[in-house]
């Protein structure tokens, strides 16, 4: 019995060898294919991340300065500084005032652009037209939009109000343009995610919500929007990676200012790490921007997660 179970266990071993032998070649061969993206990925990816957690814990004030270790006074410093703090409410502030108000046209634009025909297919072409516009040209576009007195918006607000606000110079005012430019940038490239979202949503449901005597609003929130949750989620998070990545049109309009109103995260990190030479405190703020990039995203899905869920 013993001698049975031995030679079991022998041919068993000699079995997973086998295979193992045999699939050896197309593991290599598999392997040797991912190299070059497994590369790509550690170099651009993780080590610039490892930099940066590195370049945060040290302090280097001076361009080719020994750095030296600083612990959290980093983190410490930039928690500190006003500027910071103003930046962080800005950007939620921005944040809150770009999602909300592009989904919403999105979904929108989708809902009225589903059904294919010529009309449709032109009108979706012109919403998606400023996806195709650089954001330095929207901002410079923009720009002569919001000149005081001679700009395009004040020439016709001119015709009824007699001083019309300074749109890129009150701070009162000033990141609220920002906000419709982002909107206006984005709405159109939303809309693509939503309209294929819609393909998924099955004619029966509507069907039957039909025939059951559902209002469109009843079928809108009970079969469209449970359906279009993953949608959602998706477009959620790459419009907070947008609001929190996307500072060209603050360099082109503002500059951060006036008052430090149109000022954000990434505008700071880039005035510590290139104006200030502080690497260390741009790198500390590198990385509170992206713990708060992670942690807004987990409660938005989660968000979504808990209020859709259970529709579908």
């Amino acid at each position: 019995m013993a001698d049975s179970a031995i030679d079991g266990g022998r041919v068993w071993h000699a079995e997973v060898a086998r295979r193992t032998r045999r699939r050896a070649p197309r593991a290599i061969g598999a392997y040797a294919l991912l190299l070059p993206s497994l590369a790509g990925l550690a170099l651009f990816t993780y080590a610039p991340l490892v930099q940066v957690a590195w370049d945060s814990v040290h302090m280097r004030r001076a361009p080719g300065g020994a750095p030296g270790f600083a612990g959290l006074a980093n983190y410490d410093a930039i928690l500190a500084d006003a500027a910071f703090r103003k930046a962080v409410v800005n950007n939620l502030i921005y944040a809150a005032g770009t999602i909300v108000p592009t989904l919403v046209i999105a979904l929108g634009l989708a809902l009225a652009l589903a059904h294919s025909d010529r009309v449709n297919n032109l009108l979706r072409a012109a919403f998606f037209m400023p996806v195709l516009i650089p954001l330095v040209a929207a901002a410079s576009l923009f720009l002569f939009i919001f000149l005081p007195n001679v700009g395009l918006l004040d020439f016709y607000l001119g015709r009824y109000l007699a001083h019309p606000p300074n749109w890129l110079g009150d701070p009162d005012v000033a990141l609220y343009s920002i906000m419709a430019l982002t909107i206006w940038k984005n709405a159109g490239y939303y809309m693509l995610f939503f309209l294929a979202g819609l393909q998924a949503v099955p004619d029966e449901a509507y069907e039957a919500a039909y025939l059951e005597g559902a209002t469109s609003w009843q079928r809108l929130w009970h079969i469209t929007l449970p359906y279009l949750m993953p949608t959602t989620g998706f477009v959620t998070v790459i419009a907070l990676l947008n609001v929190v990545t996307q500072v060209d049109h603050v360099f082109v309009l503002t500059k951060g200012g006036p008052s430090d109103s149109t000022n954000l995260l990434l505008f700071y990190v880039y005035q510590q790490a290139v104006e200030s030479y502080d690497i260390g405190k741009a790198a500390a703020g590198t990385l509170v921007s992206l713990s708060v990039l992670a942690a807004v995203t987990a409660i938005s899905l989660g968000t979504l997660e808990r209020a859709f869920g259970g529709r579908t």
